[in-house]
């Protein structure tokens, strides 16, 4: 069980925001399968103290979320504390996120992202300040390794976020340089779990399976899981999750064992459809909505016999008339395909050479005002890591 302030998630797991993914279509989507918490996509921080109207129905929620949980990306401790303070006066959120982990060259360049624990006076501020603007609604922190194996921040981010008042920290097991690549460094996650017996650690990381989950659990000894790629196309994931871990929780020795969700064809179209209806209610636009439930083609029918003409239909779909024809042609009978529909998904790609960074960045842990005033550019137009 995790426990965040007041709020007590008896499935130790988290949805990990992921931009342009778990609006409140998805999160609701992903709800009805299992327990754990539900975390909106990233906003910046300035987006909302400027009244950005996308942003502030990014940081919406359904009466159906019981917590409501915003993530956060800021370089400025005022505008961070801004940020949670307009959230909660608008009474938005019950928990807040900090995001420290986006490795998208745009943002590193600034300083921004999984740079920014590198500076540690300024990454302190933005945790401090953001505990005491929250006033006890609790705040947490995800990040990453560090820029590169040659420079870590994930031992001193996490001992620096604790001593600040977070209620967790979550680490993904991975450096800004490998961006989706490679395999994830549970052996870290283990580090940072050991390193702060005072506070909650969280793993994140090449989760594609709810034995992946407990695996890292025995392996690591975190408290709970973040879940990112591995449950795109794949909402029924919460539900194996929800089984898994809290057997293994109530019997940590013994082995587990539970009926893993494998939904023929007709479940898998009964999700997307769910899918594309709930995001009608939160785009309130039909064609909107059809046209971001496109990217979620691939996922959803990774594995199973859907012909290619199928696919381009439905990367192409205008409205839900439409995407009903499209789909009638399916034999919904067709099984479960096994191994072929699980597995890696979403953004992977190739390590970087080295992440792009502000000049003379790595020469001090200190913030210089050249630095400073850099920063400044690097909150426009982010998406979460």
């Amino acid at each position: 069980m995790l426990s965040y302030g007041p709020h007590k998630i008896k499935t130790p797991v988290v949805l990990a925001p992921m931009a342009g993914i778990t609006n409140t279509a998805f999160r609701r989507l992903c709800q009805d399968y299992g327990g754990g918490l539900y975390v909106a996509e990233m906003v910046t921080s300035r987006a909302l103290v400027e009244e950005n109207p996308t942003s502030w129905r990014l940081a919406s929620h359904h009466q159906s979320e019981k917590i409501r949980s915003v993530q956060l990306y800021g370089v400025d401790p005022k505008t961070i504390g801004q940020a949670i303070e307009m959230l909660l006066e608008r009474d938005r959120a019950d928990h807040i996120d900090l995001n420290f982990g986006c490795p998208v060259p745009k943002v590193t360049r600034k300083g921004g992202g999984a740079a920014l624990p590198w500076k540690e006076d300024l990454f302190a501020a933005i945790v401090k300040q953001a505990v005491k603007s929250a006033e006890g609604v609790p705040v947490t922190v995800k990040m990453r390794k560090g820029i590169d194996d040659d420079h870590l921040t994930f031992l001193d981010a996490g001992k620096a976020a604790r001593d600040a008042g977070v209620s967790a920290v979550a680490l993904h097991g991975r450096t800004a340089v490998q961006y989706y690549s490679g395999q994830a460094d549970w052996q870290a996650i283990a580090e940072l779990r050991e390193s702060l017996p005072d506070v909650q650690v969280l793993g994140n990381g090449d989760i594609w399976s709810a034995e992946d989950a407990v695996r890292m659990m025995k392996q690591t000894g975190v408290d709970g899981i973040v879940v990112g790629r591995g449950c795109l196309g794949r909402p029924w994931l919460f539900r194996d999750l929800e089984q898994a871990i809290d057997q293994y929780l109530e019997n940590p020795t013994a082995d587990i064992s539970f009926e893993q969700v494998q939904p023929n064809l007709q479940g898998v179209i009964a999700a997307f459809r769910k899918h594309a209806e709930l995001l009608v209610e939160f785009f309130e636009n039909e064609e909107h909505a059809c046209r971001d439930i496109r990217k979620h083609v691939a996922w959803y029918f990774k594995g199973y016999p859907v012909g290619g003409d199928i696919r381009a239909s439905l990367a192409r779909v205008e409205s839900i008339e439409q995407m009903d024809e499209i789909l009638s042609k399916l034999d919904g009978e067709l099984p479960y395909p096994g191994k072929e529909a699980e597995g890696p998904r979403g953004r992977q790609g190739n390590a970087k050479k080295k992440c792009v960074l502000p000049e003379n960045w790595l020469e001090s842990r200190k913030l210089s005002d050249a630095h400073s005033r850099e920063l400044l550019e690097a909150e426009l137009s982010v998406s979460g890591g």
